[in-house]
């Protein structure tokens, strides 16, 4: 039965933008049809989009709820969680966020699952979520072929790091053994590695050089996450991968333009890899560390120079970019800002709200990239390659009804009172062309007009997933 009609003359579906009616039913786009052709059913709202853009809802591949991170005290805490974060998610138009199970040693993977998914539904989340499952450190040797359950359970993505990222982190970095032993189990079952990858030899010796010559305030930070980190590490991770037939890579939060160049050259031999950015590294520069606060602009590995920002956008255009990231990381700015040295800055940002208006502002408004782009690197794509699509990222007979609707009218300064996350924000005083005005989540209201819509809480879905074929194969995309 349909009980929603949403009738626009620039709706984005996968075959066109133009002037359609999108006609919702029982969570799912029953049909989309020639604008005025659709008649509307007794008792079905209809809800006039003229001016506005009618989008899939965001995606947000790349964020970190409930995750643990010191108070200023000095005691244990944990930055907000998915009721805070799906919430936000919600009112800036992202209606499916992508978090981390974080593996320590002393469980099996799949309790390490099973106990994150408790913690996710205690504390509730609105928005629809799926995780990664991240391991760290000296694998043991049945790792593997446990990770290898988890992709057949709807886990498919595996995240790794090839850093400790700071000295006081010992124990995250796996080394290239275990990761090949990885790399064969998501070959054999269908996986995706989501890699963080850092060359971790040259960031413990710039960490030791700026300490031995005094300079340890975090404004220097790039100095030590630098370029030719990134560029050692892409290449070597992608060389492993290569060597393990059927391996595909999702290059996370990629900061610098040898990176983007790297993931470039793999794509161009038709390796199945794909690079992630983060708004934060398209905006801002190691020269925004100089700021007051200039700790809320950084997130790991670490802003980079102007160049390295040209870089991304070009990499938005041609393919090497291909989702755009929060890594959300929901704190305080009490918090964000307590760290002051290169080795103990928090990482991550409170962004997760504001990402869809900010990146069409910048993308299609100041940069020119067409409706069509915009829409893939903040939905579509992070569908596809995380195994949603067309479930999720499309506007399309019998995917979720997930829609964001930005009003082009609402052009606003964003500020942290208006938000929904945390007493900050990085893009405070930025203007955006657009604010969404209704956010749909599997074809119920959530958000209208500012207003909370979507009930008690505990509205969001967890989503089993399964990355396809065309993916794993190639360079797609």
């Amino acid at each position: 039965m349909i009980d929603l009609v949403i009738t626009g003359d620039r709706v984005v579906t996968p075959h066109d933008i133009g002037p359609a009616d999108v006609a919702i039913g029982g969570g799912k786009v029953m049909a989309v049809a020639a604008r005025g052709g659709f008649p509307l059913p007794a008792g079905a709202r209809l809800v006039d989009a003229t001016g506005k853009i009618v989008m899939p809802g965001g995606i947000d591949p790349h964020t970190h709820c409930l995750w643990p991170i010191p108070n200023p005290d000095g005691t244990a805490g944990l930055t907000q969680g998915p009721s805070v974060v799906g919430r936000a998610a919600l009112h800036g138009g992202t209606t499916t966020i992508i978090d981390f199970t974080r593996w320590t040693h002393g469980r099996s993977v799949q309790e390490a699952i099973e106990a994150r998914m408790r913690q996710w539904r205690a504390d509730g989340c609105d928005c629809d979520w799926a995780l990664h499952t991240m391991v760290e450190g000296d694998l043991p040797p049945e790792v593997p072929s446990q990770l290898g359950e988890a992709i057949e359970a709807g886990h498919p993505t595996v995240k790794i790091f090839t850093t400790d990222i700071t000295p006081s982190r010992k124990g995250r970095m796996v080394d290239f053994g275990d990761i090949w032993e990885v790399f064969q189990a998501l070959a054999k079952r269908g996986g995706l590695g989501v890699i963080h990858a850092e060359d971790n030899d040259i960031v413990m010796h710039m960490y030791a050089k700026l300490f031995r010559e005094g300079r340890i305030g975090f404004e220097n930070m790039a100095e030590v996450h630098n370029t030719l980190s990134e560029d050692l590490s892409f290449r070597r991770i992608m060389r492993l991968a290569e060597k393990v037939p059927g391996t595909a890579l999702y290059m996370m939060h990629v900061s610098a333009g040898d990176g983007v160049r790297a993931v470039r050259e793999a794509r161009a031999k038709n390796l199945p890899v794909y690079g992630e950015s983060l708004h934060q590294y398209m905006l801002y520069t190691e020269a925004d560390y100089r700021r007051p606060n200039g700790q809320i602009y950084h997130t790991y590995p670490s802003l980079k120079s102007q160049a390295d920002q040209d870089e991304l956008w070009r990499g938005t255009l041609d393919g090497a970019i291909n989702c755009v990231a929060t890594d959300e990381l929901c704190c305080s700015l009490a918090v964000k800002t307590q760290g002051r040295r290169i080795d103990d800055t928090t990482g991550g940002n409170s962004g997760v709200e504001p990402r869809v208006a900010v990146m069409f502002s910048e993308m299609v408004g100041r940069r020119g990239h067409s409706l069509r782009r915009f829409v893939d690197l903040v939905s579509t794509n992070a569908a596809k390659i995380m195994g949603l699509y067309p479930r999720k990222g499309a506007i399309a007979p019998g995917s979720d009804a997930d829609i964001c609707i930005l009003d082009p009218a609402l052009k606003r300064e964003v500020r942290a009172e208006a938000l929904h996350e945390s007493d900050y924000t990085p893009w405070e005083g930025r203007t955006v062309d657009a604010w969404p005005c209704m956010t749909v989540l599997r074809g119920r209201v959530v958000v209208e007009d500012g207003r909370w819509a979507g009930g008690d809480g505990r509205g969001g879905q967890w989503l089993p997933r399964r990355v396809p074929e065309e993916i794993r194969a190639g360079a797609a995309l």
